[in-house]
């Protein structure tokens, strides 16, 4: 393999991992609130004592250089679609990962894949009542 081929491979590497990203969506199942910051949305394992379910919420990120800083994105992303609901919290369901792949090399001569694997995380949007 060539010093050409080689910088063509680096360069798409790099261009694939600066156009990563986190992304989600929210199923509107309740009532919507006014939106909050996401900095106020709390992550539960188990249902509190008085709370509302707003909706659904997904996210799913291959953003992170490590498996933990994808997972970290993809929270984030989780909070944020429950924040723009008027969640303050997310009562969270189920974990796992998505494998891509990514075909590169065009003009080259040469044809490669390269597996992407993102990170999911879901749950029910909820707004928890003091």
């Amino acid at each position: 393999m060539g010093i050409s081929n080689i910088k063509t491979i680096f360069v798409s590497l790099l261009a694939i991992s600066m156009v990563a990203c986190a992304s989600g969506s929210a199923i509107v199942t309740g009532t919507k609130r006014t939106p909050l910051e996401p900095s106020q949305v709390k992550l539960y394992l188990e249902s509190p004592a008085k709370f509302e379910v707003i909706g659904i919420v997904n996210a799913s990120s291959d953003a992170g250089w490590t498996e933990q800083g994808s997972v970290d994105y993809a929270v984030q992303e989780l909070k944020n679609q429950a924040a723009k609901l008027g969640a303050n919290g997310v009562l969270l369901g189920a974990t796992g990962e998505s494998t891509s792949t990514v075909v590169g090399g065009y003009g080259t001569g040469y044809m490669y894949a390269i597996p992407v694997t993102a990170k999911t995380v879901s749950g029910k949007a909820i707004y928890v009542s003091e």
